[in-house]
């Protein structure tokens, strides 16, 4: 079969043959269709990840036919039946076990879920890592509902644009940042509330100011911009952080954390459950992930250069 492979670490990914996947027992073969890109593919091919082996397939975010099944696959590798947290041995489909770019993958049967119908092959594959992560930083740990007041940090990211959609079908009013008037732009065509660019100086009382506060916060940066969350704040509001793009927070201070009762909560990926809850509420509300760019997998490597590049609004995928 072919495939996206890393021979070497810090070495260009290779469209190359691969040996075809022999399933285990209670394993079964996918018939890829499309697989999506996230930044941690990226950070692979960079040597930026640990338990980095090779040769390896990459990608975690696939579609495809098993045995006559359309399916979308959860990446989650051994998360555990503790709802509050991942097992310290937890893996992500893709490294260091092979991934979804590939005309095949051989997966457990209890890795596969339904495609939601109302998908294409290309955004059913978009969605698997990007939406477990985002439906537990908004629902699972963001405790959201209707008529919160959100903010999304770093719109147009896969997981920012999945949390904005999955908060307004839940009824929240959202508002978003970006580094960019176009992607702004977009967001509030898709209905954003407001948007503020997080280069100006005095971003957030705009967005303060716009909102009247907010009642949850999700971000995927750190950095100095945390720093300012608090101060916009409604009193017992939530702040979801599942990155850290930007660094360590400087000049940060607990005096607003105590006195308004507000929560810092971590989130990273989701559990199983939370996978197949993922998938029954973009089902319920229709949900379609945006996606950015479909390539042919024999062009990865400018799938993962616009990657790289951060131009995108969306997921990027591949077309198998």
């Amino acid at each position: 079969m072919k495939a996206i492979v890393l021979e070497e670490k810090g070495q260009p990914i290779g469209y190359c043959d691969f040996e075809a996947p022999v399933p285990a027992a209670g394993e079964v073969v996918v018939h890829l269709k499309a697989a999506a890109l996230n930044h941690r593919d990226v950070w692979i091919t960079k040597g930026m990840y640990p338990g980095i082996k090779t040769p390896g397939i990459l990608g975690s975010d696939g579609a495809g036919i098993a045995e006559g099944r359309e399916v979308i696959i959860n990446p989650n590798i051994g998360w555990g039946d503790n709802q509050e947290h991942q097992k310290p041995d937890y893996t992500i489909l893709g490294m260091p076990s092979f991934g979804t770019m590939a005309e095949q993958i051989s997966v457990p049967e209890d890795r596969l879920v339904d495609k939601p119908g109302h998908l294409s092959w290309a955004e059913a594959a978009a969605l698997p890592l990007g939406g477990l992560t985002a439906y537990r930083a908004i629902f699972t740990k963001g405790n959201c509902k209707a008529g919160d007041k959100v903010l999304i940090s770093g719109i147009g990211g896969g997981v920012a644009l999945f949390a904005f959609q999955f908060a307004l079908a839940a009824g929240a009013e959202v508002y978003v940042t970006s580094g960019s008037a176009d992607k702004l732009s977009r967001a509030i065509e898709m209905g954003a509330k407001g948007g503020a660019n997080y280069r100006e100086e005095d971003w957030h009382k705009t967005l303060g100011k716009a909102s009247g506060g907010f009642d949850l916060i999700v971000d995927s940066a750190g950095g100095p911009g945390f720093a300012r969350f608090p101060k916009i704040c409604n009193f017992g509001a939530r702040i979801v952080t599942y990155g850290g793009t930007q660094g360590k927070v400087p000049d940060f201070s607990p005096q607003l954390i105590f006195w308004k009762q507000i929560a810092i909560l971590g989130t990273s990926m989701g559990s199983d459950q939370e996978f197949q809850d993922m998938a029954t509420f973009v089902s319920k509300h229709k949900i379609k992930p945006v996606v950015d760019q479909v390539f042919p997998i024999a062009e990865a490597t400018k799938a993962f250069e616009r990657m790289d590049q951060g131009k995108q609004f969306g997921k990027i995928v591949l077309e198998i």
